[in-house]
C-alpha cells in the first residue's frame, strides 16, 4: 500500500480559513490551497489595472488628436488671412534710413507703391555716403573735404514755417493756377559724411527742413520731392565740387521727380546728345584752395528748342538752343545753362510730347537754370522767371500769357533766407 500524501487529509468542503493550531504538516496544504483560492482576486485587480491603463492611453490619444486639430485650424486660418486679408496702409515715416515696412505689408514688394513713396512729401531717404574717415578743414562757411567744397547749412523750424507760409500766400494770389513747390538740397546733404556734420562741419538736417516745409504747405500747393531721387543717385556726379550748384545730371533727376509727380512722360538722356566742358572753377575757388576743377555736362535734345531772353534793360534776344554752346572753361562755365540769370527767359519747344498750348512758369534763382531745359520735353512753352530781377506782376503775367501752372523752385539755402523770400514777394506788388 502506497504511503499517504499529507494533502489527502485536507478537506476542501470543510476548509476553515482561520488559524489552525494543528501541526505544520496538516496546515501546510491549507496554506497552499488558500494561495490557490486567492487567484480570482488577483486576476480581478490585474483586470482593473489594465482597464485603468487602457483608459489613460485613450485619454492621451484623444487629447493629442484634439491638439493636432486645433493646430491645423490655426494654420489654415493664418494662410487664408494672409491671402485674402484687407490691405494695410503704411504710416508716414521720419527721416530714418528706411520707411517702416514689414515683409507682410503690400508695399514691401510693390514697385508701384515704392515709387509713390519716393514722391511722398513725408518720406525722405538717408543718402548712403562713402566715408574714407579722413578729415577736412573749414574755409569761412565752406568745408573742404577730399578736394571738394561743401556749403554748410543751418536753419530752424521758424524759417521753415516762414517759407511755407510765403508760398501759401502766393498760391492764394494765384487763384485758379496749379502751384508746385520744390526745395533742392545742396551737396553737403548728399556728399558730406554725417560724422563731419556732427563735429567739424556743423550742418543741420536739410531733410528735416524740407519735410517741415512740405508739411506746412496748404492744399493749394503740390510739393515735389526731388530729395529722394537725388539720394538714390548721390554716388553719381550730381553736384559740383568747386561750386555751390548742382550739375546737369542732378537737375535731370529732379526733373524726373517733377514729371512723375504729374504723371508726365520722362525725357530719356539716351535719346539726347551729351556735351561737356572741362575746367570749371566755381564759386568755392574764391575762398578755398586745393579744390579739383569740375566738368560741366549738358544734353542736347532730339527736338528743336528756341530761347527768347529778355535782359534787365528790356532787350529781347532769340537763340536756337537752351544752352550757350560757346561756354568755356573758367569761373563762368555754369552759364552754359540758359546763358545764366536773366529776368525772363521763354523756352519754346517742338517736342512731340509737349501738349499744344501747355505752358508753365518756373519761379527760380540760379538752381533753376540747369533744371528748366528738361521741361521742354513736356511743355510747349516754359517761362523762366528770376524773381530777383523780374519787374512785372506775376499774376498779371500768367493771365496775359495763358499760363495755368507755376513751379516755385529754390535751393535750400535760398528757401531759408529772408531776403530771398522778400524778393519773391515783390512778384505780387
Amino acid at each position: 500500500m502506497s504511503k499517504r500524501n499529507d494533502y489527502d487529509y485536507f478537506d476542501l468542503d470543510n476548509f476553515d480559513d482561520g488559524y489552525d493550531s494543528r501541526d505544520y504538516r496538516r496546515r501546510q496544504p491549507q496554506r497552499r490551497q488558500g494561495s490557490y483560492n486567492s487567484r480570482p482576486a488577483y486576476n480581478t485587480n490585474r483586470r482593473r489595472r489594465n482597464n485603468k491603463k487602457r483608459t489613460r492611453n485613450r485619454i492621451i490619444i484623444v487629447s493629442c488628436g484634439i491638439l493636432i486639430i486645433i493646430l491645423l485650424v490655426v494654420m489654415i486660418s493664418s494662410v487664408f488671412k494672409g491671402c485674402f486679408g484687407s490691405k494695410q496702409t503704411n504710416a508716414p515715416v521720419s527721416t530714418e534710413t528706411k520707411p517702416v515696412a514689414t515683409a507682410d505689408t503690400p508695399k514691401a514688394n510693390d514697385k508701384k507703391n515704392e515709387a509713390q513713396d519716393d514722391l511722398s512729401p513725408t518720406y525722405f531717404k538717408t543718402p548712403q555716403i562713402k566715408d574714407d574717415k579722413s578729415s577736412g578743414y573749414s574755409a569761412y562757411s565752406i568745408y573742404v573735404w577730399n578736394k571738394q567744397g561743401f556749403e554748410l547749412f543751418g536753419s530752424d523750424e521758424a524759417r521753415a514755417t516762414t517759407y511755407a507760409e510765403t508760398i501759401n500766400g502766393f498760391a492764394d494770389k494765384l487763384n485758379g493756377i496749379t502751384v508746385y513747390d520744390m526745395v533742392i538740397p545742396n551737396h553737403t546733404e548728399m556728399g558730406l559724411p554725417q560724422r563731419l556734420k556732427d563735429s567739424d562741419a556743423p550742418s543741420t538736417s536739410q531733410a528735416e527742413n524740407i519735410k517741415s516745409i512740405y508739411s506746412k504747405l496748404s492744399d493749394k500747393v503740390t510739393p515735389v520731392n526731388a530729395y529722394n531721387y537725388l539720394a538714390d543717385h548721390n554716388d553719381e556726379y550730381i553736384y559740383f565740387g568747386s561750386d555751390h550748384h548742382w550739375s546737369g545730371l542732378g537737375a535731370y533727376y529732379a526733373y524726373s521727380a517733377f514729371a512723375k509727380t504729374n504723371d508726365l512722360p520722362v525725357l530719356s538722356l539716351d535719346d539726347c546728345t551729351e556735351q561737356q566742358i572741362e575746367g570749371f572753377t566755381g564759386t568755392f575757388s574764391n575762398t578755398a584752395s586745393g579744390l579739383d576743377t569740375d566738368t560741366v555736362h549738358y544734353w542736347e535734345f532730339p527736338y528743336e528748342v528756341t530761347m527768347d531772353i529778355t535782359d534787365e534793360s528790356g532787350n529781347l534776344n532769340t537763340y536756337t538752343s537752351p544752352y550757350y554752346q560757346y561756354a568755356e572753361a573758367g569761373s563762368l562755365t555754369y552759364g552754359v545753362f540758359i546763358m545764366g540769370d536773366h529776368p525772363l527767359t521763354v523756352l519754346k519747344s517742338a517736342s512731340e510730347n509737349a501738349e499744344e498750348g501747355k505752358k508753365i512758369a518756373v519761379i527760380k534763382e540760379s538752381y533753376g537754370n540747369a533744371f528748366v531745359p528738361y521741361l521742354t520735353y513736356n511743355y510747349e512753352e516754359v517761362h523762366v522767371i528770376d524773381f530777383r530781377t523780374f519787374g512785372d506782376n506775376l499774376v498779371s503775367y500768367c493771365q496775359q500769357n495763358g499760363i495755368d501752372e507755376v513751379l516755385f523752385l529754390n535751393g535750400v539755402m535760398s528757401a531759408n533766407t529772408q531776403i530771398q523770400l522778400d524778393s519773391m514777394s515783390g512778384l505780387f506788388d
